[in-house]
């Protein structure tokens, strides 16, 4: 199995950077550090030290200041659990998911797959299975029903669902097959444009404004990265979007938070303003539904050429579940995680990966596209597009190979995990909150900015400096 170096060397090099750079990197720690028969704990530590050094990249081509990057890998999957850590003037996180959502039983004797932390996709469910939203109503619907058959009629009902796969079920289907040729991420150019200079400032995004149109984990996640580097990151919300609080609390530190009604002609047209004035705009809306709005990467790249334009998606821009809807428990479930670790644990089935770990690496990935897309925009010009999905990640993941007896791992106690959080005010109270694992030598991470309640802020960028 390859070193978490080697892990790291890949990603740098897929990403177009210079191999000599990854001599300033040091990387700490031992596997495993999660009880997982997956390598969660090495994923967690390359994506954020790729990140990492891509900010100190950027602050090399703008100050000439070469710095040193260094990840403990005890820290850097802590952080891939911070919302679970998360304090809010003492209190701990509410129950993470709505008493609806989980694992299920159908006719065949298939498992399936709940998303329903959404009152409309809960409802999508319940009116596909004609039931009331209780649990013990949903399963009763459901041995009507064969696995499969539901899925199908799940999503085209607008529900999120996900039967059980083993990894080799997920490889046969034609989505997974369209999928195995993808990297874990991709940077293309999609438009002409001069370089722009740096902006000034004494940290690696200093100046460089992010427009972030995401919600619960991995696009908020590379969001709140671009941010602890600098970055003036506009989180956009709608006043009517649903959202899950705690998760808003956790990846809205270092932004800005403003309310935009994207379905107005007004909204819109406020939206192509701040495009007009941005540096990286990050989204994970479905393709079709971005497009239709007119913020698709080629619309984006006309109203602002030198763009570098982020999609995030659930299965990945290629194959016959592009368009499908996706959160991280699904796309672990549909793809075989959830299988194999109960076939590791002797259990009948499904076993959860110790962290969102899709979701968290697919942030980071996503973080450390967008600076290597723009650090190559301030050397050639040009607009880009850089794409990551949360199944594609969950590829990288399954390739990077098992741990054997990896399940019989104690999991990080409380006191192992205390030296990793920071106590900081916010507009929520008072947070305890984990604080970020890429330890820079010169220009320090830290989120200059409080985390805030949605649409705290005007639809606005600050002036730079």
């Amino acid at each position: 199995m390859q070193t978490p170096r080697e892990i790291l060397a890949d990603l740098w090099t897929l990403a177009g950077g210079d191999i000599a750079a990854l001599d300033a990197v040091t990387l700490t720690g031992e596997e495993a550090q999660l009880p997982s028969s997956f390598r969660v704990a090495a994923a967690a530590q390359a994506s954020i030290a790729a990140a990492g050094l891509a900010a100190a990249e950027i602050w090399k081509l703008r100050s000439g200041q070469r710095q040193d990057v260094a990840v403990d890998m005890a820290r850097a999957v802590t952080e891939c659990r911070s919302e679970r850590y998360l304090r809010v003037d003492g209190k701990p996180p509410p129950p993470t998911w709505d008493p609806t959502a989980g694992i299920y039983r159908t006719r065949d004797r298939r498992f399936a797959r709940l998303h329903t932390n959404f009152a409309h996709h809960r409802d999508a469910v319940c009116k596909v299975l004609a039931c009331k939203p209780e649990r013990d109503d949903i399963q009763a619907a459901l041995m009507q029903w064969d696995g499969e058959a539901f899925e199908t009629a799940a999503y085209a009902g607008g529900a999120v669902v996900a039967l059980m796969r083993s990894h080799d079920e997920w490889s046969a289907t034609p989505h997974a097959k369209a999928l195995s040729e993808l990297p874990p991420l991709s940077i293309e150019k999609i438009g002409d444009a001069p370089p722009r200079p740096w902006p000034a400032g004494d940290r690696p995004l200093a100046g460089v404004r992010v427009l972030d149109l995401s919600r619960v984990i991995a696009g908020p996640v590379a969001g709140r990265t671009l941010a602890v580097h600098g970055a003036d990151v506009l989180l956009i919300s709608g006043p009517d979007l649903p959202a899950i609080p705690w998760l808003t609390v956790d990846t809205g530190r270092g932004k800005l938070a403003a309310f935009i009604e994207l379905k107005s002609e007004q909204g819109q047209g406020t939206l192509r303003g701040l495009l007009a004035q941005a540096d990286i705009f990050s989204q994970g809306y479905r393709p079709r539904a971005i497009a239709s709005l007119g913020f698709s990467p080629e619309e984006a790249a006309r109203i602002n050429p030198g763009i570098v334009y982020v999609s995030l998606s659930a299965y990945g821009h290629a194959g016959p579940w592009s368009e499908r809807r996706g959160f991280d428990s699904l796309v672990q479930t549909t793809t075989g995680f959830n299988h194999a670790e109960g076939e590791a644990a002797g259990i009948d089935g499904p076993k959860e990966l110790p962290a969102q770990m899709l979701d968290h690496a697919s942030g980071y990935l996503m973080a450390f596209g967008a600076m290597m897309a723009k650090a190559r925009h301030s050397r050639e010009g040009g607009s880009w597009h850089v794409r990551v999905s949360l199944a594609q990640t969950g590829r990288w993941l399954w390739n990077l190979g098992r741990v054997a007896e990896g399940l019989k791992t104690e999991d990080l106690k409380g006191e192992a995990v205390r030296p990793f959080v920071e106590e900081v005010p916010s507009g929520f109270g008072r947070l305890q909150a984990i604080s970020h694992s890429a330890v820079l030598s010169q220009t320090p991470a830290f989120w200059a900015r409080p985390a805030m309640p949605l649409g705290s802020h005007a639809p606005q960028w600050p002036a730079r400096g």
